[in-house]
């Protein structure tokens, strides 16, 4: 009698179940590194840069980066993703520096949507500026991997100084135990994968561009 043959899915089975058990430890561990990774307590930066871009999403991070401007560690400073209802007047009430320094020196980006539209809004206003680095990077810590990833794209070659702030509200230390901090670090991590596959395949393209 003859022996019917197996199908050839059997076959592949127990190397797939293999493969995606790896690929699920790979991704776990990748995120427990990133979260591991987070800055856990207040920045400090004894650098001098030509300017600081703070990417909206808190006024702490706003205050930072301001602090940094009036101590003279950065030159200029772009704030990038502002809300398009917010005006110069509401900005120069609330921080904590001259009039002149903010008029000379404070400017407002309006078009940015999301962290790469503030690494293409940081770009075009360095290229105005005529600016050429370093900059310093302000946003929040668990925000930080992903500004830089896509920053980094945008702006090869210039030196780059992060500058993470700890909120209040978000307790990366305790991300096992804080479920609202847990599910906001995994969304976060799994961006963080997006933007740097989608970068890295973008110079890839565009080296190879340049080959033919």
């Amino acid at each position: 009698m003859e022996r019917r043959r197996r199908p050839l899915w059997r076959g592949w089975a127990p190397l797939g179940v293999c493969v995606v058990a790896f690929a699920a430890a790979a991704l776990v561990a990748g995120f427990v590194g990133f979260a591991n990774s987070l800055a856990r307590g207040e920045s400090t930066l004894d650098v001098e840069a030509e300017a600081v871009v703070v990417l909206t999403g808190g006024s702490d991070r706003i205050y930072e980066a301001t602090d940094l401007l009036a101590r003279g560690q950065a030159r200029r400073m772009l704030i990038t993703g502002v809300n398009p209802s917010t005006q110069d007047a509401d900005l120069k009430r609330l921080l904590p520096i001259s009039q002149e320094l903010f008029v000379c020196c404070v400017e407002l980006g309006y078009k940015a949507q999301d962290t790469s539209g503030n690494a293409r809004e940081t770009r075009d206003w360095m290229k105005m500026r005529g600016l050429k680095g370093p900059l310093i990077v302000v946003t929040s810590n668990y925000h930080m991997p992903r500004a830089l990833v896509e920053l980094s794209a945008a702006l090869p070659g210039v030196t780059l100084h992060p500058f993470p702030v700890v909120s209040e509200h978000v307790n990366v230390a305790r991300w096992r135990e804080d479920g609202p901090a847990f599910r906001l670090l995994v969304k976060e991590y799994l961006k963080y994968l997006r933007s740097l596959a989608r970068t890295r395949i973008e110079a890839a393209e565009a080296a190879f561009g340049q080959e033919k």
